[in-house]
């Protein structure tokens, strides 16, 4: 199939509940992780972890994590995107070397770099998870569009035990990993019903909250 544009992609998705028990061929997942790992973020620093569950077994251990949600179990693929908070403290020479060579930063850059992140991340404070998180949710919102463009639907989840999940993908002993979101991916076993959008005036303000955005 021809990828469907951006805009198309946006309109089309919806939350999926039911799944059909397709597999996902692994080119195509392959593809949808690079676009996923093509989202931004803060200094480039890619502090998103992607965990791909699809054993059943993992799937299983997943589901009990998130409450028994049976999306989990019928989708044939789940990323969990966990966040690492002290990424921007780790050594970011792979990353400001990248940058280096493709000719995104410069030599001046790439210096002022290697002590304003770690500078910027260690008084983040306890802001630093929120920060990570952040970023794992664009990451997640990639993944989830570029899916949707790619014949795949998708059902963005909130509802978990953060120490389960952890406990799922080996990370329960880590304090600096916190999990931002679970995503089942697959094949849509329901129809993609629009449940509507409030009028602009109700959540888009002009410049003030309280200046609704008039059409």
């Amino acid at each position: 199939m021809m990828p469907l544009d951006v805009p198309t992609a946006i309109l089309q998705r919806r939350s999926i509940k039911n799944f059909k028990p397709d597999p996902i061929d692994p080119a195509l997942l392959r593809q949808l992780l690079e676009l996923t790992v093509a989202a931004p973020s803060s200094f480039n620093i890619q502090d998103w972890r992607i965990i791909v569950v699809q054993s059943p077994e993992q799937k299983a251990a997943l589901g009990a994590a998130c409450f028994n949600q049976p999306q989990i179990l019928q989708a044939p693929v789940n990323l969990v995107f966990a966040a690492d908070i002290k990424a921007g403290e780790r050594d970011l020479t792979p990353i400001l070397e990248q940058g280096l060579q493709t000719g995104a930063w410069n030599e001046g850059t790439v210096g002022y770099f290697k002590k304003a992140i770690p500078d910027f991340s260690v008084a983040l404070g306890d802001k630093a998870r929120e920060y990570a998180i952040k970023d794992a949710i664009i990451a997640a919102t990639h993944a989830m569009l570029a899916a949707e463009s790619l014949g795949l639907s998708t059902c963005m989840m909130n509802g978990w035990s953060e120490d389960k999940v952890k406990a799922v993908i080996g990370a329960e002993n880590d304090p600096d990993i916190a999990i931002a979101l679970v995503l089942p991916i697959g094949y849509a076993a329901e129809p993609r019903k629009n449940p509507g959008r409030m009028p602009f005036e109700f959540n888009v303000s002009l410049d003030r909250i309280d200046r609704p955005y008039q059409r």
